[in-house]
């Protein structure tokens, strides 16, 4: 299928055009159409797919509950298949969460830290992330220190960016935690770059002092085309309900060896590679793989979880560069129309290789509450980035067109003119 590109220069926005494969995704969703819906990277709606594989499961699960809980082993295999091959990665490197908040806290709690082992984090990361090492700092006895990375996010670069990490990191720093892409300015980390300073930083390094890189990757998934492999993090953790529109409650986190060799499990796992080694008298450590080891246990929402599997084969059939050239696209005519917008400071770089799928910017001498509140209105939903310092933010994906973004910029640039902002 061909797409229009973008092309976007100095006071110039070229809208990027309609086609097929998109408006086919936008009729498996049940969108109300009275609403420019740009705030979908907060909660994401359920593709019919998805829905159906829900109303599926729920129907065994109501009709004959312990007959169908005895097929939960397969399904997982299912779910864990269809998620490593859209990371490009081994099955047994996965672990099944509920949300990124709930996968951060597995690898963050179960890291073996000790008093003189330093986490080292920045400015830029959610607040879920902040209080999970503030708390992870406390128990251990480990330090915890902060860093900016970029001054500006408008102006943010790979260099800035990487330079700033190879001066923060000490010989006692044992975890970098980060986010790849910001939600309080749109940055985009460069972690392939990242990597390789860390990897200088670990040479000649025993295993047990190396830095390792843990990812919050929710803005990501879904967003960018890439092999988890080669991003050069040891951990990386994401909810399955936004970019990637899986089963609300749904998450995982991809683990290297080294990584995984470095936690321990935080909650007993249900796993049967896990059960069956007790069940026998014998220690499972030994024989489960790591990442089945730490995947907390209990009883999910077995019909949520299990119709994840559908929303990796959705995002197969839209092609994962497909959507990521789409939605770099769509934010691309998105920054730049704002960029044009009298009133209006974006803090999302220009540069499309430092950005992803959201664009935040702020209306001049306003709070950003009023101005969301202002386009709802309007029938246009915005987020607010969920940030002491915060900002309001259009994050286009796959389900909007151009028509879209010029009804929700013309929306603001109206309550712009209303207030007196220009």
């Amino acid at each position: 299928m061909t797409v229009q590109r973008t092309v976007v220069g100095p006071g110039t926005a070229q809208r990027p055009a309609p086609a097929p494969l998109w408006s086919w995704a936008r009729e498996q969703f049940d969108l109300d159409p009275d609403y420019v819906h740009l705030a979908l990277s907060m909660l994401a709606p359920h593709p019919r797919p998805v829905r159906e594989a829900i109303e599926r499961h729920r129907r065994a699960l109501d009709r004959n509950p312990a007959q169908y809980f005895h097929s939960r082993d397969d399904q997982v295999r299912r779910v864990l298949d269809k998620a490593a091959a859209y990371l490009r990665t081994r099955p047994d490197s996965l672990a099944l969460t509920e949300s990124t908040t709930a996968g951060l806290a597995v690898v963050h709690t179960g890291m073996r830290l000790a008093p003189g082992d330093e986490i080292l984090s920045t400015e830029h990361e959610h607040y879920a992330a902040s209080e999970l090492i503030r708390f992870k700092a406390a128990a251990s006895g480990a330090t915890h220190r902060t860093i900016r990375l970029y001054e500006h996010g408008s102006a943010a670069d790979a260099e800035e960016i990487t330079d700033a990490l190879a001066r923060g990191l000490r010989d006692s720093t044992r975890v970098l935690a980060l986010t790849w892409v910001h939600s309080g300015t749109g940055v985009k980390l460069p972690l392939a770059r990242i990597g390789e300073v860390v990897a200088r930083a670990n040479a000649g390094r025993p295993p047990e002092q190396r830095i390792l890189v843990c990812v919050d990757a929710v803005h990501g998934l879904g967003v960018e085309d890439f092999q988890v492999e080669r991003l050069g993090c040891d951990f990386f953790a994401a909810g399955c309900h936004k970019w990637l529109f899986g089963p609300r409650g749904t998450g995982l986190v991809w683990g290297s060896d080294q990584g995984w060799a470095a936690v321990d499990p935080i909650v007993t796992s249900f796993d049967v590679e896990v059960f069956w080694p007790w069940y026998l008298g014998r220690v499972p450590d030994a024989e489960a793989p790591c990442a089945r080891l730490c995947t907390p246990g209990g009883f999910p929402a077995y019909e949520h979880r299990w119709a994840l599997a559908e929303a990796f084969d959705f995002q197969e059939a839209l092609g994962k560069a497909r959507v990521a050239a789409r939605i770099a696209e769509l934010t691309a005519y998105c920054h730049a129309r704002l960029t044009d917008l009298a009133g209006i400071r974006v803090r999302t770089p220009a540069d499309p290789s430092m950005r992803s799928g959201m664009v935040c910017f702020d209306v001049a001498g306003a709070d950003p509450a009023d101005i969301v509140a202002a386009l709802e209105r309007k029938r246009i939903m915005a987020g607010q980035t969920p940030y002491r310092s915060s900002a309001i933010r259009f994050a286009p994906g796959v389900l909007n067109t151009a028509d879209d973004i010029d009804r929700a910029v013309g929306a603001l640039d109206r309550i712009v003119r209303e207030t007196g902002r220009r």
